[in-house]
């Protein structure tokens, strides 16, 4: 994930409209890669990923996460600070997985982008 940003003026189109979904999840929500691009109707999770890594820094880029609920590698601690001050349902490893990091519980976290109809182009 990329801290900078660039100008709204110089993002590809895609980029923008992925950037824009990130910014319209709600708090304490989170929607998997594979979501948005199936929001967006284009692209596919790589291609989500490859905008939140070159752009995201400048959106809620910890509400945009892998369908497994995994805390993005690198950011780990930050997002999780914004997921607990987000007030985002989280689970607990167990100790077979070698992580003592929670991961998001995506049952209770995953949102559906339900005010989709609401200013979607």
């Amino acid at each position: 994930m990329s801290e900078e940003s660039l100008p709204a003026d110089t993002l590809p189109d895609y980029a923008e409209r992925v950037l824009d979904v990130a910014e319209r999840i709600p708090p304490g929500r989170v929607m998997t890669y594979g979501d948005v691009a199936e929001w967006l109707e284009e692209g596919g999770p790589r291609q989500v990923g490859r905008v939140m890594a070159l752009y995201g820094g400048a959106v809620p880029w910890w509400r945009v996460i892998r369908a497994d609920g995994v805390l993005l590698p690198g950011h780990e601690l930050e997002a999780l600070d914004h997921y607990r001050e987000e007030g985002t349902p989280l689970r607990e490893t167990g100790h077979a997985s070698g992580s003592h990091l929670p991961r998001v519980d995506m049952r209770r976290a995953r949102w559906d982008g339900g005010e989709r109809a609401q200013g979607h182009t």
